[in-house]
């Protein structure tokens, strides 16, 4: 989300970071966005149904001004209604090279997979989960002394740099 938002301040970004939206109170990211003056939205989802929580995150996004949604560790499966709503407009970053390692424990599956290079995807978000069209990718070596947390490490950084790139060519060729 940092990633994002700093590199929608640069001069040549296609997209303005109007809402900062989490299902978890304490997430580091509402407190950032609130110094950098952007709007938060927090609800917890705890005893709430999905479509519920999904209605009052979508109405946050709508009321912001929101074009398009950018998940950025947003870890909570959003429902299929949700998702055809923005069906298009929707995109999410992957720690894996998709279409491998759909899910969780993506570091520790592609280590014990013997893999020589993991890495993350920014993509389309469908209904089903981490399918949708692969829009970018990063590569980064798995060294033999890996383990899951340093490679997330530095799958994290490739994130950062990929995230903002992906999203800022997706809007631009939307514009053109």
């Amino acid at each position: 989300m940092a990633a994002l938002l700093y590199a929608s301040r640069l001069a040549n970004a296609a997209y303005e970071v109007v809402l900062v939206a989490s299902n978890v109170p304490s997430a580091a990211g509402l407190t950032l966005a609130k110094a950098e003056g952007i709007a938060t939205f927090t609800l917890s989802h705890k005893a709430m149904l999905r479509a519920e929580h999904d209605a009052a995150m979508e109405a946050a996004a709508i009321e912001a001004g929101a074009e398009m949604i950018a998940l950025a560790g947003y870890m909570r499966i959003l429902s299929d209604e949700f998702v055809k709503r923005w069906t298009g407009l929707m995109l999410n970053i992957h720690p894996s090279l998709l279409p491998k390692y759909k899910g969780l424990d993506t570091h520790a599956r592609a280590i014990e997979a013997g893999d020589a290079v993991a890495g993350t995807s920014v993509h389309l978000v469908t209904p089903e989960l981490d399918a949708g069209d692969v829009l970018g990718q990063a590569k980064v070596v798995i060294a033999d002394d890996d383990t899951a947390e340093t490679l997330a490490e530095r799958v994290k950084l490739a994130e950062h740099q990929l995230y903002p790139h992906v999203l800022n060519e997706f809007l631009a060729g939307r514009e053109d």
